[in-house]
């Protein structure tokens, strides 16, 4: 075998796919399992579960993460993966997010 028949060979060899990658794993549906107590995202569902709702601000203070994660939070985890209905209404003290109902 040439130098260059092995140097295909090797290469070709390192070309497979991969089946499976552990880091990739699915994850168990979210939906079943719910956040843990004292959490910052169970904090953020007590807060979001109040008649009053909360804002943004309140969010932040209450986690302190930046406003960007708590949104982030709200639409990937609640909204997504929960499956939560969350509405939002523009009121004197800002924007106030409630769950809507608890899961749909």
């Amino acid at each position: 075998m040439s130098k260059t028949q092995k140097k295909k060979a090797r290469s070709n060899s390192l070309c497979t796919t991969r089946k499976s990658d552990p880091k990739k794993a699915k994850r168990p549906d979210a939906g079943q399992k719910p956040a843990r107590t004292g959490s910052k995202q169970a904090v953020l569902i007590t807060l979001l579960q109040r008649p009053a709702g909360a804002t943004i601000e309140e969010m932040v203070k209450a986690t302190g993460w930046q406003q960007h994660s708590v949104r982030g939070l709200m639409s990937g985890v609640l909204k997504k993966r929960l499956q939560l209905t969350i509405d939002s209404e523009q009121e004197e003290r800002g924007r106030v997010y409630r769950i809507a109902g608890g899961r749909s």
